[in-house]
């Protein structure tokens, strides 16, 4: 069972029904074929949307429940170009060149259904003109400039085990007159030390870290089984192998979990957290996994390593010992595109070992 899409669905139900008729229409029609986390990105995109054509004036409806369909069809295409502009300028909403191009790419898929595939009962077009048709989405996903933002701010093959070294060893000189920040630490180092170890020694994305369940560890085999992003199976979890080096710091927290923890038979979670006032572990969340490793990268004087940067530092490491191919299926990407990233970065490491060679 994957949690983080029990709750996305949950919140997807919850926030749908103030969409308006045609976009619960839309949800309805997408719900086989894209997971909860998919769609819910697509309302809070419609949410952004139908808030700013309240607030623009440009619909006499009240709620977006009501906005009707020929606002969307009557719309001029400077209101579109507008639109981009409030997304990029407005401050309490501005977003990245990428965050802009999905949320117009969630608008186009909306209206692209409205006007191509959804009828009315006449078997007529729902939408009879499509203004984001004329709309052009600049792809922003290139690799070489992913890899570009990315340089400089990953752990190299030494760095990897100065960070586990850090987190296991150092990190309490550095809070040492912080008795709270001692406590908790003396309290989730073993727990801390196996997730940063994990992702580190096996790529995994922080979702497939929070989801994952002790039954899903085979120790013998190093192997870890997970909900992969983007399949929407929820009955099939795909094998991951883990490096031999986190092995250790996997076993010393399976055989602390219970003691620490103390999680009631029900709960299967892998990883555990305590919350204040709870004398019962539960399942650490995304948030305090991220938190938890921020904490560790600002003291280490790395403030700007993140989860995901953990999992690309693992995937530079592993794309230098094995083809695209190989690192495409341990890092789940769909698409050998995505994981082009590695082979940019990995020419810069080449590059800067072979100038040391000569040094």
């Amino acid at each position: 069972m994957n949690v983080i899409k029990i709750k996305d669905r949950q919140e997807l139900d919850k926030r749908v029904p103030h969409m308006p008729w045609y976009v619960e229409k839309f949800i309805d029609y997408k719900l086989p074929d894209l997971s909860p986390s998919s769609l819910l990105e697509y309302v809070r995109d419609y949410e952004t949307f139908f808030n700013w054509l309240m607030a623009e004036g440009l619909t006499e409806a009240s709620t977006m429940k009501d906005i009707p369909i020929t606002v969307l069809e009557t719309l001029h295409m400077d209101s579109v170009d507008q639109y981009k502009m409030f997304l990029s300028t407005y401050k309490e909403k501005s977003n990245s060149r990428t965050t802009i191009s999905r949320k117009l790419s969630s608008l186009r898929s909306l209206f692209h259904y409205l006007s191509q595939i959804a009828e009315d009962e006449n078997f007529y077009p729902l939408l009879k003109r499509n203004v984001m048709a004329k709309v052009a989405i600049k792809r922003t996903h290139k690799a070489k400039d992913t890899a570009a933002k990315l340089e400089g701010k990953l752990l190299q093959e030494e760095e990897i085990t100065e960070f586990l070294h850090y987190i296991a060893d150092l990190y309490p000189a550095d809070v040492s007159e912080n008795k709270q920040a001692l406590y908790a630490y003396e309290k989730n180092k073993i727990r801390d030390l196996c997730i940063v170890s994990l992702i580190l020694h096996s790529g995994l994305r922080v979702s497939e870290v929070v989801n994952m369940n002790v039954d899903d560890v085979d120790m013998k085999k190093k192997l870890l089984y997970v909900f992969r992003k983007g399949k929407n199976d929820d009955t099939f979890k795909t094998p991951v192998y883990f490096r031999k080096d986190a092995s250790e710091d996997l076993a010393a927290y399976l055989a602390q979990r219970e003691t620490i923890y103390k999680p009631p038979k029900r709960e299967k979670a892998l990883f555990l957290a305590m919350a204040n006032g709870k004398s019962e572990g539960s399942r650490m969340t995304k948030r305090a996994i991220q938190e938890m490793v921020i904490k560790y990268a600002k003291r280490f004087g790395k403030p700007y390593l993140s989860v995901h940067k953990l999992r690309h530092s693992f995937a530079t490491d592993y794309y230098v010992r094995n083809d695209i191919y190989k690192t495409q299926e341990q890092l789940g990407h769909a698409s050998p595109e995505t994981t082009q990233i590695y082979a940019h970065l990995t020419d810069r490491t080449m590059a800067e070992a072979i100038d040391k060679e000569k040094e």
